[in-house]
């Protein structure tokens, strides 16, 4: 009793007297009944204990009796002290867990969403088959409201099996992929699915999650959900799919049949639509379904058209007992995203390799039970980069760290003993060269001990190194160790061991003691937290200053502690992080043969090599900012007649502190580049005397960080926007023309940028607006032509204007019509939803909203695009299913909102699964009765000019009277057409029958798939209606009684009300047949 007075929540198993049931004489079928149900609940022990519930057993029989519990064992659930009995099967503990959470909340008096942690969260996630989640934040209003809205379904959902929970964690909704807070995910039997609409709008939150219970629908995740399924082992298939594809659609409509047969076959399957994402996955071609078991994938080869075909192959997947072949782009995926990887390199044709893969496929499962991926690699060039030269090899990756297996592959049982002893125990790795400078590649901070595994005191040494292992794990500093004599010898290294900390590929030595791993681990994290400039031996400084641009080199000689140039050491090492951010590297040497190359004698000495070329500083070495100021000025860093070789960092700072710079883009190892170079550089002192800046760059993946097609490419900037040379780039003189020409020429009135120049912008800008357009777009030219003739304003109000004519990125970010206006404020996205044709409403909104007129759009939702307004001025390029809209790649801001001065006369379009092969349909927002106002007379209005006869065309409004949209490029019947509404002056007295939303529900029929249709009023309701408005225009002329003229024209009083439409007269509340009144 004082356990369930004391506890809001316990679980109490019933079970017979310890008398009945003696230790050694459990024969009886109620003894065994009690011992295997107690046996089975003590399996969710720990996660009933999670989520706070209590969980007991009492032998009391006669207290059984009085609660009339009839055969034992019974589990009664007390819930502030209210019992309920569990009625079903005990051995089932599964179900028992799920029923035990499913109750948790009914003895609640308060009707409140239960809030848990994240490790509540996952455990919940693994036992209940339907979980709503709530994502938000206690100190953010919007968050409150949501919850304040939700609680209100809270008790709908839980009698459809839904469980409803929240959560206040930032790391749980960043492993998830959610952004932006408050957020709704639905997860069925453990697979995510994000609610992306009005999360105020409860009633539609229920009606979507009752349709997830009754949908075969393959899931969307985000890129985190997805790898979270992989690795936790889980059997999925993923469709990575484009939505603005029509093969995507069809072959989604397809598999979407199978999905619950995947279900019973034990395999999630879900779907993903990011092709930059599904780039991690090795996936460049669309659609394309791969299937992963324990985080390895294979690829689906057949028909995607043929579900039955499908379904077989994923049933063989599941049941086939081989080791998995992979791609190398698939390998590079596993070894990033799986903390264990087996990877076997073999040759198919060779008999060695099918012997070793016959014996290996014996321990497949072992490693599955184990949580190693094995797959394996027929890639002789894969093999060469990791610098394997034997077949078949075998490594074990862990956490992207090579380990390889120097025993025998024959004995399956070794090798398998092997594999598991190096999961659980952290050994230093042996690598190959090639290992190395794969992994200075891909981490920042890599250490590497070179020794030789025959002597006996570098054995010594890497057993003390051994035990700070873990602590360098924690720190991200990769550590493996290298036999290779010869290698070390290209550091300089003479003497073995010798540890060596590489930080972005930069070398340094450490001098101390190696038998002392204390102080190894702290000079490691000095390194790597501190700001210092690495020591170097002429053999690494040699290859800096081939393999970088800029190198600046202080040669100190012998040099103590305490000395001069120890002091003027540390003062220079205030300046390192100046000079990394400008893309100088700075390092530090005491031998003296690159010195004595360049005849320096005098040290210390400074020196930056430029290009290879040196540069001897002649100032004070002890005034740190001055050397700074002489390393960054633009004069140290040009040399005369030579086109300099800039890194990505110092690009982007040029770029920005620059009005006028020609860059030309190559591969370093393309031999007609260079050839183009050599002519370049006759015209670079032309260049020079315009003030125009002339650099060449060949860092890796430039062409990818700068949008372009291919290389080499010229490209002429002008304040960051850029042009791009198309002649033959052998002719020096016609490029010399293009860039004078380019230089003198005047800028267009609205600059056209790429997605790189874009995200700088977006960035660096604070108020910009960009208008996104297409060349299949008629009427652009036409808008923006008189867009143009607003640029000097926006200038003059500070907002940057630019054009972007980027189909494929104005996709991604959510715009499927064109043209489309984007303002972006400190990178804030709104979309202008009014009409791009009145380019003096554009102007106002652009400046009320830069000085705060207008509300901002909510930071912590995303919302979808808004329908555009004038069809005659935009080309709808949306797909099927409309996305959210999002931020540019790359960039770290909110989405697109949109807010004008007046509402939109189209609002967000949905898509459901049974209009899925349709044209969004447009929706509109629940609309709440206004209150009863005044009548106020009619202002005349005054002649219209030029610029608003635009706002008088034609549009449309509604989904016709059978409430479905349009569909393009075939009959439809006449029911289907959207309402066609053109503004007409119509007499005082001239009745018009009026039209009323009429909510559909979506359960009525199919054919029912939007949210409102529009009928004619009934006579009897018109009658009614109009009686009723005469009355209130009577009741208000009295109160306020106007001047009536001899012409029968009435003269408003006052000014009247604000005017809030696209035209620039007052008539915004009386509207086109005067008051609008509201059924």
């Amino acid at each position: 009793s004082k356990i369930i007075e004391d506890s809001d929540y316990v679980a109490v198993l019933f079970c017979i007297n310890h008398e009945n049931c003696p230790p050694g004489n459990n024969n009886k079928p109620e003894c065994k009944k009690c011992i295997k149900a107690l046996q089975e609940l003590e399996n969710i022990d720990d996660e009933a204990d999670e989520l706070d519930i209590g969980f007991v057993k009492i032998h009391d029989e006669d207290l059984a009796e009085e609660y009339n519990l009839g055969a034992l064992p019974k589990l009664v659930y007390y819930r502030h002290q209210t019992p309920i009995v569990y009625e079903h099967e005990l051995q089932r503990e599964e179900d028992v867990l799920e029923w035990l959470v499913e109750n948790k909340a009914t003895g609640d008096e308060d009707d409140v969403i239960e809030e848990v942690n994240a490790k509540t969260l996952k455990t919940l996630i693994s036992n209940i088959d339907n979980l709503v989640v709530v994502f938000y934040d206690e100190g953010d209003d919007q968050s409150e409201t949501v919850l304040q809205e939700l609680e209100n379904i809270d008790d709908d959902c839980a009698k459809h099996g839904i469980q409803f929970v929240k959560i206040d964690d930032a790391k749980v909704s960043k492993e998830y992929g959610i952004d932006d807070i408050p957020a709704i995910v639905y997860f069925e039997k453990e697979i995510p699915n994000v609610y992306d609409d009005d999360l105020e709008d409860e009633e539609e939150i229920l009606q979507w999650l009752l349709s997830q219970l009754e949908k075969d629908e393959i899931e969307d995740v985000t890129d985190e959900m997805l790898d979270k399924l992989i690795k936790e082992g889980k059997a999925v298939a993923v469709l990575f799919y484009d939505n603005n594809d029509k093969k995507s659609d069809k072959i989604l409509n397809e598999l979407e049949n199978i999905d619950d047969e995947c279900d019973q076959l034990g395999i999630n399957f879900v779907k993903m639509d990011d092709t930059e994402e599904a780039k991690d996955y090795g996936v460049t071609k669309f659609p394309k379904l791969v299937y992963f078991e324990q985080g390895v994938p294979t690829v689906y080869e057949g028909d995607m058209e043929n579900e039955e075909d499908v379904l077989e192959w994923l049933d063989r997947q599941t049941s086939s007992d081989e080791i998995e072949d992979v791609t190398d782009e698939m390998l590079d995926m596993i070894i990033e995203k799986m903390q264990h990887v087996a990877v076997l390199f073999y040759d198919k044709d060779s008999k060695a390799s099918q012997k070793v893969l016959a014996e290996l496929e014996n321990i497949d499962d072992e490693c599955d039970q184990n949580d190693i991926a094995f797959v394996k690699i027929d890639d002789d060039n894969e093999a060469k980069e990791w610098g394997i030269d034997e077949l078949p090899t075998m490594i074990l990756f862990e956490r992207g760290i090579p380990h390889m297996y120097e025993g025998d592959l024959m004995k399956e049982e070794e090798l398998l003993g092997w594999l598991v002893h190096q999961k659980r125990h952290s050994e230093i790795p042996e690598i190959t060269d090639e290992m190395k400078d794969k992994l200075m590649r891909t981490y920042d901070h890599v250490a590497i001990i070179f020794y030789d595994k025959d002597d006996k005191q570098d054995i010594r040494v890497l057993n003390e190194l051994e035990n700070i292992d873990d602590e360098l794990e924690k720190e991200e500093i990769v550590i493996a160790r290298l036999d290779n004599a010869e290698e070390a010898r290209e550091y300089g290294l003479d003497h073995l061991p010798a540890l060596v900390y590489f930080e972005n590929e930069i070398p340094a030595i450490y001098e101390g003691d190696l038998m002392n791993e204390e102080e190894v681990l702290e000079w490691l994290k000095l390194q790597k937290y501190s700001a210092t400039i690495e020591e170097v031996t002429d053999e690494i400084l040699q290859d800096l200053i081939e393999e970088h641009e800029y190198v600046c080199v202080y040669f100190s000689g012998a040099c103590e502690e305490g000395e001069k140039c120890d002091k003027i050491l540390d003062d220079l090492e205030n300046i390192d992080d100046e000079l990394d951010e400008a893309g100088i590297i700075f390092v530090t040497t005491e031998d003296m043969s690159t010195a004595k190359k360049y005849s320096i004698k005098t040290l210390p000495a400074l020196v930056f090599f430029r290009n290879k070329d040196p540069l001897i500083y002649s100032g004070d070495l002890n005034d740190e900012d001055e050397v700074l100021a002489w390393l960054t000025d633009e004069e140290t860093l040009e040399i005369p007649g030579k086109i300099e070789e800039v890194n990505i960092k110092m690009l982007e700072k040029i770029l920005s502190e620059n009005e006028h710079i020609v860059v030309f883009f190559y591969h370093d190892e393309d031999k007609k580049a260079l050839k183009i170079i050599t002519e370049l550089e006759n015209i670079d002192d032309e260049c020079e005397e315009k003030d125009i800046d002339f650099v060449k760059t060949s860092d890796d993946d430039i062409e990818n960080e700068y949008d372009l097609e291919d290389l080499p490419a010229l490209v002429f900037y002008r304040h960051k926007f850029r042009t791009i040379y198309a002649g033959d780039l052998m002719n020096e003189e016609e490029i010399l023309e293009w860039v004078l020409e380019q230089y003198e020429s005047k800028p267009e009135v609205i600059e056209s940028v790429d997605r790189k120049t874009l995200q700088v912008l977006v960035n660096e800008i604070e108020h910009l607006a960009v208008l996104f357009y297409d060349d299949e777009c008629e009427t652009c030219p036409k808008i923006l032509e008189k867009l143009e003739t607003i640029d000097d304003d926006t200038d003059k109000h500070n907002i940057q204007f630019v054009k972007a004519n980027d189909e494929k990125l104005a996709h991604e970010i959510g715009i499927f019509s064109f043209p489309a206006l984007v303002y972006y404020e400190t990178g804030v996205p709104i979309m202008y939803d009014g009409n791009l044709k009145n380019e003096k409403r554009i102007l106002q909104w652009l400046v009320d909203h830069k000085n705060n007129k207008l509300p901002k759009p909510a930071k912590s939702k995303q919302r979808e695009t808004v329908e555009d307004t004038d069809r005659e001025d935009r080309i709808d390029k949306r797909k099927p299913k409309p996305g959210k809209l999002k931020p540019i790649p790359k960039l770290s801001s909110p989405v697109i909102a949109s807010t004008t001065n007046k509402p939109a006369r189209s609002a967000p379009s949905k898509s459901t699964k049974d209009n899925a092969k349709e044209k969004p349909k447009p929706q509109f927002r629940p609309l709440s009765k206004p209150q009863p106002e005044k009548a106020e007379p009619v202002k005349p209005k005054a002649d219209k000019r030029k610029s608003d006869d635009e706002d008088d065309e034609c549009f449309y409004v509604g989904l016709g009277h059978a409430g479905r949209v349009t569909k393009k490029d075939k009959k439809s019947a006449k029911e289907d057409d959207s309402f066609r509404c053109c503004p007409a002056k119509v007499e005082k007295n001239t009745r018009v029958t009026q039209m009323a939303a009429q909510k559909i529900s979506r359960r009525d029929s199919n054919e029912a798939e939007s949210q409102f249709a529009f009928k004619q009023k009934k006579l009897s309701d018109v009658a009614d209606a109009t009686a009723a408005a005469a009355k209130e225009k009577k009741a208000a002329q009295a109160k306020n009684p106007i001047d009536v003229k001899v012409k029968g024209k009435s003269k408003p009083k006052g000014k009247g009300k604000k005017d809030d439409d696209d035209d620039d007269d007052d008539d915004d509340e009386q509207g086109l047949f005067g008051k609008l009144g509201w059924w």
